[in-house]
């Protein structure tokens, strides 16, 4: 049994007992709605910015905050960090279950069968205490989660989204024709001429 005292900042290079990596991956490692690799130098520089939040042990300290409001299973977790980040990004199950299976490893959660076979994840006195010798950090990376998250909404207006959306779903659908149903010639050229239009309007407006 690990020490009470232990420090999420101080193991984010240790293995778990039974060899496991704390996976501290961060939204680098995570999923993404949109372009990946090759994708626009600010969606790249986005996801950057997002792993160093989770930087130190973070993540394991954000889960075992999450599983302290209230047990979960691991889907709960994902989807609550999804929610803490913003943006489109998700954590990758095989970021999050490493990094519970870490927590419980430590005795700082247990794993208990729920319905349908899944885990659900509760803290344990010892991770209480950690969680309460780690409120500080806690905290701060809270805070950072929610400027964060600010950000993104100021530089994604959901009105915008919303019609950017709608548009890429028109346009799907329109070139997903074939046969008598394919676009012609005419429509391919009004549909790029529309384009070309609402560019240029979008640039000067």
């Amino acid at each position: 049994m690990p020490h009470p005292h232990h420090h999420f900042h101080h193991d984010h290079h240790l293995c778990s007992p039974r060899g496991r990596h704390g996976d501290e991956g961060g939204p680098g490692r995570g999923h993404h709605h949109g372009p990946r690799g090759h994708g626009p130098d600010a969606e790249r520089h986005l996801a950057h910015k997002r792993e160093r939040m989770f930087e130190a042990g973070g993540l394991k300290l954000l889960a075992l905050h999450l599983i302290g409001q209230q047990p979960s299973h691991g889907y709960d977790v994902i989807r609550a960090v999804g929610e803490l980040v913003g943006g489109d990004y998700q954590p990758s199950p095989g970021t999050i279950y490493p990094t519970l299976s870490y927590l419980v490893d430590m005795g700082h959660a247990t794993a208990s069968e729920s319905a349908g076979g899944r885990k659900r994840y509760t803290i344990t006195s010892e991770g209480e205490q950690a969680l309460a010798e780690q409120a500080d950090a806690l905290q701060l990376l809270l805070a950072r989660l929610a400027r964060g998250k600010d950000r993104d909404a100021r530089q994604r207006p959901p009105q915008l989204v919303r019609a950017i959306e709608n548009f890429k779903m028109a346009l799907r659908l329109k070139m997903a024709g074939d046969g008598e149903t394919a676009l012609s010639a005419a429509q391919v050229e009004k549909i790029a001429a529309l384009l070309d239009e609402v560019a240029l309007k979008i640039e000067k407006a």
